[in-house]
């Protein structure tokens, strides 16, 4: 009997609380989404069942204590990945590499793989419009430190508007990894939202003659110009700001490997399988920081209101800057191309190419739209690093 008494007293039906309760019904909405609206579901599937894991008690799966005396400097456990290894959990092993910056960086090597930078090169312009998209960043992280947020977690914060999970995860691991969980799903919620975020500030901002204006084709790039591409842009990158190394270097590697065409096996690798592993690590370990304990915050509701400002002001930027351009140049810029400048690729790009159909259904756009949304991943990834730098 004494046996039957114990066992029933572990059972997480007897231990769990009306705040793990919240973030389970959370965890399930979210698997909702990911699986019927197929709202990115790639990683927000494994983020909600994350979730999941972390807020269901006595599976200890994921230790939030253990992971606050890493970060403590009079703890014992201080920057010490050994206790984590010799105490933690299945998952708190895994967060391991979140918290080393790992994860990250191996998915900029699939992105780089699977991104044609050609639009980008053909019309160098697009660099201003991907630049002009991370307003939102810096306009976001104003708003969170008015809030009460530390420049720190505001940096975080902000870093939501360049509409690129990894490099939010990447920031906000280094600067507040406190807020990771939030961060994280905040981040890939708005990107799965971009469709239904950016067309109306697009028809706000402009004309229907503006979504009407057509754009000469491209030239064609030749193969000697997309393999030096990522090896200047890395140089560069890297000596101007070394904390952006490691993503821009990710990046550019995996474009490297694609486009040198010597190697196509491990471009293959990093596009898919190494891609797809990491993917579901990730998602894992970033749903498993959002406990009871940090999520079910006012802070919460703040980082999901400075989001979607960031994502709006992102959008906005790319586009007027598009306009301002118009007034300069003699070949006119569709203004709608401006707000793929936030790096949700290639989501955004063919947000702008079905807003110019709408406007003039012989309109194409999709190519255009291209180059601005590879410029925002270096962009975002730049604004990481210059935010790193400054509060890191």
């Amino acid at each position: 009997m004494d046996a039957i008494i114990e066992f029933i007293q572990t059972m997480g039906f007897m231990n769990i609380t009306w705040q793990q309760i919240i973030m389970l019904l959370v965890s399930f909405f979210l698997l909702y989404l990911a699986i019927k609206k197929q709202y990115e579901p790639l990683l927000l599937l494994p983020i909600a069942f994350g979730m999941l894991l972390t807020n269901l008690p006595g599976a200890n799966m994921f230790h939030q204590e253990l992971w606050d005396a890493f970060l403590n400097p009079a703890s014992e456990m201080y920057h010490s990945y050994g206790a984590i290894l010799k105490e933690g959990g299945l998952l708190d092993v895994l967060y391991i590499g979140v918290k080393a910056g790992v994860y990250p960086c191996l998915i900029f090597i699939g992105v780089g793989a699977m991104t044609d930078f050609g639009p980008l090169i053909a019309n160098p312009k697009s660099f201003m419009l991907g630049a002009a998209a991370q307003l939102g960043i810096f306009i976001a992280f104003l708003g969170a430190n008015a809030l009460g947020f530390t420049p720190a977690e505001a940096g975080s914060i902000g870093i939501i508007g360049g509409a690129d999970g990894p490099t939010s995860i990447f920031l906000t691991s280094k600067l507040a990894p406190h807020l990771l969980g939030p961060i994280a799903i905040a981040a890939y919620s708005y990107m799965a939202l971009v469709p239904v975020i950016q067309p109306p500030i697009m028809k706000l901002l402009t004309t229907e003659a503006e979504r009407k204006i057509k754009m000469k084709q491209l030239r064609a790039v030749g193969k000697t110009e997309k393999i030096v591409f990522p090896i200047i842009i890395t140089a560069i990158v890297a000596l101007v700001l070394p904390d952006a190394a490691p993503l821009i270097g990710c990046l550019m590697l995996g474009n490297l490997m694609k486009e040198c065409g010597v190697v196509e096996r491990l471009s293959k690798t990093a596009q898919n399988e190494l891609m797809n592993i990491v993917v579901i690590f990730l998602g894992l370990t970033v749903g498993a920081t959002a406990t009871a304990g940090t999520f079910l915050t006012l802070k919460t509701l703040g980082i999901l209101l400075m989001g979607i400002i960031a994502f709006c002001f992102g959008t906005a930027g790319g586009v007027l800057l598009a306009k301002i351009m118009n007034l300069f140049s003699k070949e006119k810029i569709n203004p709608l191309i401006g707000s793929a400048g936030v790096s949700a690729v290639p989501m955004a790009a063919r947000v702008s190419q079905m807003e110019g159909a709408k406007a003039d259904p012989s309109n194409f756009l999709l190519m255009h739209a291209m180059g601005p949304n590879v410029a925002g991943v270096i962009g975002s990834a730049v604004a990481a690093g210059i935010l790193l730098t400054m509060l890191g």
